[in-house]
């Protein structure tokens, strides 16, 4: 059971798997941080306010801090947007390897016979 476990653990994909999610979080942070240090203070140029945040609307006792989902959804944009250019980039320098075609037995025997006449041509 543990060679198993070793075997899963060292297949390429659950490594994979596991860079991504590390370079993922981390990638998350900086978003975080672009987001907050310098999105949010740009479009508070233009409201009034840096820390949106702090956006909250009061309906009785309740709060709805519309200001952290908006924060929320510039993070995915951000997120989203990179994701996109980084697969655009990668699709742009991997080469897709093109399966020839499976040939109908018609053509087989047809290059076959033109081998055969070449073959005899050369004798």
């Amino acid at each position: 059971m543990l060679k198993e476990f070793k075997d899963f653990i060292a297949r390429g994909n659950v490594v994979d798997m596991a860079v991504g999610i590390i370079v993922g979080a981390a990638f998350t942070a900086i978003v975080n941080s672009l987001v907050n240090n310098l999105i949010n203070p740009l479009i508070g140029l233009f409201i009034g306010k840096i820390d949106l945040s702090n956006f909250v609307l009061t309906v009785g006792d309740a709060q709805f801090k519309y200001g952290l989902f908006l924060n929320a959804v510039i993070n995915f944009i951000i997120i989203a947007f990179v994701v996109f250019l980084l697969v655009k980039f990668i699709n742009h320098f991997h080469k897709k390897e093109e399966k020839p075609a499976a040939l109908s037995p018609e053509v087989q025997y047809l290059r076959e016979i033109a081998e055969t006449l070449k073959k005899q041509a050369n004798e």
